[in-house]
């Protein structure tokens, strides 16, 4: 059974959804953009019965506290530095680690940071490699580097219904199979009074993460955490060379490429959950799993 509570962190509400039983191996689950922890609510459920999972929601995301931009700086070494010490909150100090999207900066700070606490990564259209940028990430660059007007406007068109609900259609097999409950859950938040400009902060801080890939990757050849990477290969946000580019660095690792988009779990869940179950007992994650 899923769990959902609150706790006060740096006096910020973050919300986070438990299951699992408290002694079973321990994975941390961190969401993407634009979604929340909802993103996980299926794959919880298939693994639930083994393995004791963590997903909490980010400040200004889901049902988190949304404080202005002018209470909080809304950067990705903050929200890492808030999500670090929730998991010290918490007591994780060791656990797999599930990264999607926005997750991949946050957790590959934490991870930097903290080698010892990273048991396993699970990679999912995280991305971490020059090449993964595809041209419609690389069209936002101007707004890391100037945030002019005129391209803030080209980002503010990424937080409308029509491009939140193309994130989770685009790439699928079957768009019948992809439940609108996601992106009209996504876009509730985004609506949120103040939310766009909170939005709008991290999008102009996302060449933070670029200039970041070098340490990622020397933190990848220096701990070589066992690794899984499942991602959806027709994602036209971070691409398929993203997802190849990991095995130049780690020694331990699969690379699942899979007939899907963004937001694989939408569509795959039950393939990588299937994936996750059987590498985790691999490697033996945590305590035996």
């Amino acid at each position: 059974m899923t769990t959902y509570h609150t706790i006060k962190i740096d006096n910020v509400d973050i919300f986070y959804r438990e299951a699992g039983p408290a002694g079973a191996p321990t994975i941390v689950l961190l969401h993407g953009f634009p979604s929340s922890s909802h993103m996980y609510r299926d794959l919880i459920k298939e693994l639930e019965d083994d393995f004791h999972l963590i997903a909490p929601d980010y400040p200004g995301f889901g049902n988190s506290a949304s404080p202005s931009k002018d209470e909080f700086t809304y950067t990705f070494d903050h929200l890492s530095q808030v999500m670090e010490k929730f998991l010290q909150t918490l007591g994780l100090r060791r656990f797999a680690l599930y990264v999607q999207d926005y997750g991949g900066p946050i957790g590959f700070r934490i991870a930097v940071e903290h080698p010892d606490w990273i048991e396993s990564l699970i990679i999912q259209n995280a991305n971490a490699y020059e090449e993964g940028l595809t041209p419609l990430i690389e069209q936002r660059r101007p707004f890391w580097e100037r945030g002019t007007r005129e391209n803030e406007r080209v980002v503010l068109k990424t937080f409308t219904m029509v491009r939140t609900q193309w994130k989770y259609l685009n790439g699928v097999r079957d768009k019948n199979r992809i439940s609108p409950d996601a992106w009209h859950m996504d876009q509730h938040f985004l609506e949120r009074p103040g939310n766009k400009l909170i939005q709008l902060e991290l999008q102009a801080d996302y060449g933070s993460n670029v200039k970041l890939y070098p340490e990622w990757q020397s933190y990848f050849r220096k701990h070589q955490p066992p690794t899984l990477v499942v991602w959806g290969k027709n994602d036209e946000i971070f691409g398929l060379k993203g997802a190849e580019a990991y095995a130049r660095d780690l020694k331990n690792i699969e690379v699942h490429l899979l007939d899907t988009g963004h937001f694989a779990l939408e569509e795959d869940c039950d393939v990588i959950a299937g994936h996750m179950r059987r590498f985790l007992r691999t490697y033996k994650m945590n305590k035996a799993a």
